[in-house]
């Protein structure tokens, strides 16, 4: 019996893919991310190294020194404005500056104001019209005080002497003290007499008279140009006293 071969079984074919539909086969476009936001900076407001401001302030401080020895500064001195010496001369210049305005205060203060007035005659005034004692009014204008004296110490006679309103010390303008019927110099306390004499404080002699004489119109006339002082016997000269 002829052998007979049974046809091999044929594996079934797979089915079709069904076509994909239109919208799948086109995928959507993926949106782009927005870009990350830059870190807050936080040097000098933290104190963790590991944060980026306090790591910005870490290398900040670290390159400090370098930058100061580079700039020809002492490691340590990070000032932002003046270098140490710089602050160093600028704080002795202010001290010297203010030394220097103390001192001239304190010269101002050892010269004080001189009234300085050239001769003149006090007019209108003739001899009978002036009063007995220390007469004030040609202080201002003529710097001296008319004085009448029954007797003067030096020539022993009535009449008048001008003295020079300019202590003799270091140059202030003394008062008169009417109730003490004295001069008193108001910048180191030194005391005259009417006559002019002194006799308490620093000042080492008397003060000064001026030139009195009677004028041809019958006036009295002050001579500031020509001083007279007791100490050098002047006060005998006849031009230092008016007689009257």
């Amino acid at each position: 019996m002829a052998d007979e071969t049974k046809p091999e079984a044929q594996a079934p074919a797979p089915p079709a893919a069904a076509p994909a539909p239109a919208a799948a086969a086109q995928k959507p476009a993926v949106a782009a991310k927005p870009p990350a936001a830059p870190l807050p900076d936080l040097a000098g407001k933290t104190t963790s190294v590991a944060s980026v401001g306090g790591a910005a302030a870490a290398k900040a401080a670290v390159a400090a020194p370098a930058k100061a020895v580079a700039a020809g500064r002492d490691p340590d001195d990070t000032s932002p404005l003046l270098t140490r010496r710089a602050w160093i001369g600028l704080s002795w210049g202010a001290f010297s500056a203010a030394s220097a305005a103390a001192l001239a205060a304190t010269g101002r203060f050892m010269f004080p104001n001189v009234l300085q007035r050239a001769a003149a005659a006090i007019q209108g005034w003739t001899p009978h019209r002036v009063r007995m004692g220390v007469d004030e009014r040609w202080k201002e204008k003529f710097a001296i005080w008319l004085v009448r004296t029954p007797e003067d110490i030096e020539q022993h006679a009535s009449g008048f002497y001008a003295i020079i309103t300019v202590c003799t010390h270091l140059g202030c303008t003394p008062n008169y003290l009417s109730a003490e019927n004295k001069f008193k110099c108001p910048c180191h306390g030194s005391g005259f007499r009417t006559t002019g004499v002194n006799f308490e404080g620093p000042a080492p002699r008397p003060l000064e008279r001026a030139r009195v004489v009677l004028a041809d119109d019958g006036q009295i006339l002050v001579d500031k140009s020509r001083h007279f002082q007791r100490e050098l016997g002047q006060w005998t000269d006849p031009e230092s006293f008016l007689k009257a």
